[in-house]
């Protein structure tokens, strides 16, 4: 055997001798469908980052179905039926209140906007208040600013609200509707279009991605854009602990780096874009779009008072200064906005 023969085949064998890179593949669900931005996205956007930022040593697989009801999401995560998924605060009211600041009305003008001052107020403030117990919490945010659709008629005050059958999921949503005087239906997003199709549901709150995302252009009427929302819905997204636990700390480390703001800056830019789709569907299916007049939205946020009062006292009783860290969001929005 020559020299450069003898070279080759040793560095051969010293490489076959290396280990293995070790590659973790973790799973996760959506409860919306494939084609939703919250789906296709972000869920399925930040595993191909978690990949990138692992060198390839963690990967994330889709199920075919979500395990649980949305409802479910949270304790399928903590309980390691699925390791990795998100949900939206409200359908979890008992253990999850102090959320409720980044549904109030009249937020930011995007998703953007409201996702990083909650994340930034979340860290701050909320999370030591232990609401996400049981899994480890990547990150918080908030979608679009959350609108009316309906078959009916228009809403260009609040009485036009009296009596109409709203599909929310709950949270602060359902708080407004009731102090606008309509009639508050609860189901999750993915329910949306059989309800308003049989009439067991007038209308809808949701924000503007949703016709496109949920196939509603064809059965919503009419449209009322509030500026910064009627209200916000705001999710968790997180990992089974014991899953993350498990991991090395290189990857953890670089799983850390896509977490927090992180997670809030791509959630609210993917839904921005998603609702600027929606916008654009409703005008070309007809929609009469109605935007909030200054009496409107002053006679909105006179009335809920009530829902913002009661957001502060829960604060408070969970030992959080409800009046400063509402003070402080408000500030975030304003200064994330430019204003």
């Amino acid at each position: 055997m020559n020299r450069t023969s003898w070279c080759v085949g040793t560095v051969v064998a010293a490489a076959f001798a290396l280990p293995a890179q070790a590659q973790t593949t973790l799973t996760m669900s959506s409860w919306v469908p494939p084609s939703h931005p919250l789906t296709k996205g972000f869920l399925q956007g930040w595993a191909n980052e978690a990949e990138k930022v692992t060198g390839g040593r963690v990967r994330f697989q889709m199920l075919p179905k979500a395990p649980v009801a949305p409802p479910g999401t949270f304790d399928a995560v903590r309980d390691g039926q699925v390791d990795l998924s998100y949900v939206t605060a409200s359908y979890t009211p008992a253990r999850h209140t102090l959320t409720k600041l980044g549904e109030l009305p009249g937020g930011g003008a995007t998703a953007t906007i409201n996702s990083v001052a909650y994340s930034r107020i979340h860290w701050k403030h909320l999370n030591a208040a232990g609401e996400y117990n049981g899994v480890h919490l990547l990150g918080v945010f908030s979608h679009g600013p959350g609108q009316i659709f309906n078959t009916k008629h228009e809403v260009a005050k609040v009485a036009d609200l009296s009596g109409l059958k709203i599909r929310t999921g709950g949270g602060i949503a359902a708080d407004m509707g009731k102090v606008l005087g309509a009639t508050m239906l609860f189901k999750p997003a993915p329910e949306s279009y059989e309800i308003l199709k049989t009439g067991v549901a007038d209308g809808l709150f949701f924000p503007l991605e949703s016709p496109a995302s949920f196939k509603l252009e064809k059965l919503i009427k009419f449209a009322t854009i509030f500026p910064g929302g009627f209200y916000g819905s705001t999710f968790g997204f997180f990992m089974n602990p014991g899953k993350w636990d498990k991991l090395p700390k290189q990857d953890q480390d670089a799983l850390k780096k896509i977490s927090g703001e992180w997670v809030a800056r791509f959630a609210g830019g993917v839904w921005d874009e998603a609702d600027k789709v929606g916008l654009d569907l409703i005008k070309k299916s007809g929609v009469k779009i109605t935007n909030a007049s200054p009496a409107f939205v002053k006679d909105v946020m006179t009335k809920a008072d009530p829902v913002i009062e009661d957001w502060v006292a829960q604060a408070n009783a969970k030992g959080i200064d409800g009046p400063k860290v509402l003070a402080e969001f408000r500030a975030e929005v304003k200064k994330l906005a430019g204003k």
